[in-house]
């Protein structure tokens, strides 16, 4: 059995999903700058400003390199934004932020 010629070819919806995902993700880091120190971000955010995966993220939050989020519903949980800078910041002076 022969493949159909390569324009026919579909790639799998999950590599669509995920490239998406993190396009959309870019777009939110491009904007990070902007938002308030009050503001909160969702995972995917946090895992692209820290170029780790989901489960590093945890390990991070873990060990007090990343600060903890707060749920503000059953399945939502957000990060402060001006937390995450000034755990970006000690990452660039080379000091970790002490877990809460």
């Amino acid at each position: 059995m022969s493949l159909p010629p390569k324009s026919h070819r579909y790639a799998p919806s999950k590599t669509l999903c995920q490239s998406s995902r993190k396009a959309n993700s870019l777009n939110k880091i491009k904007s990070f700058d902007s938002l308030p120190d009050a503001a909160n971000v969702r995972q995917p955010v946090v895992e692209a400003l820290f170029g780790v995966s989901s489960t590093t993220v945890w390990r991070h939050v873990k060990t007090g390199l990343i600060p903890s989020p707060r749920k503000i519903s059953e399945r939502v949980t957000v990060w402060n934004v001006g937390e995450l800078r000034k755990a970006l910041a000690a990452i660039q002076g080379g000091t970790a932020v002490s877990a809460r």
